[in-house]
């Protein structure tokens, strides 16, 4: 089984760099969930701002969003207050702000046929991820197969929107994202005893 690029190399990688971060944090007074809710929050307000047709400006705050929540893990660790209920508003706050950027990005590509039919196969694929992986959690499994988990989504949408090849990025979601479900679809399903 194939866990994401950025899980399988960065991740640990760069854990030494985010551990510190997550006690600086813990130091003031920042909670995991508020960590978790600001990074959702400005997440939003760049999914609007995307929306408003200023997608370089709107993917520059929602990645600072996505950052963000990226270290309510480290800040969790540093308080001790890691829980399955910290990592189920995580895994709510994460699809929330994906699907509002998406819309946003909808919002902004109104005129575009192509585009809107790109983003919507592109979310279905990057919404089906997770679940799947929910779904063979369910059953014992660990449900991490496949290349594109969230983290290369985000960087993906990012790229897309900062350097203007946004249909080029849908392209490339559309089919990254259902390539990895069905990946993740097929290793749960025959690991599953009949």
């Amino acid at each position: 089984m194939s866990p994401s690029v950025i899980d399988m190399i960065v991740r640990p990688r760069i854990r030494g760099i985010l551990e510190p971060i997550g006690r600086f944090f813990h130091r003031f007074g920042v909670t995991p969930t508020v960590m978790t809710l600001l990074g959702l929050f400005i997440t939003l307000i760049g999914a609007v701002v995307i929306g408003s047709g200023r997608l370089t400006l709107g993917a520059s705050i929602a990645i600072l969003g996505s950052a963000l929540d990226g270290l309510d893990g480290a800040v969790a660790r540093a308080a001790g207050l890691v829980s399955a209920r910290g990592a189920f508003l995580d895994a709510g706050s994460d699809r929330t702000g994906e699907i509002a950027t998406y819309a946003g990005l909808a919002v902004a590509m109104m005129g575009d046929t192509t585009a809107l039919v790109l983003i919507v196969i592109s979310l279905g694929g990057a919404m089906l991820t997770p679940y799947l992986r929910a779904k063979a959690e369910s059953v014992g499994l660990t449900g991490r197969t496949g290349y594109v988990g969230r983290a290369e989504r985000v960087i993906v949408f990012t790229i897309g929107l900062l350097t203007g090849y946004v249909v080029p990025m849908l392209w490339v979601m559309a089919i990254a994202t259902w390539v990895t479900s069905i990946h993740r679809f097929f290793v749960a399903y025959h690991a599953i005893e009949p």
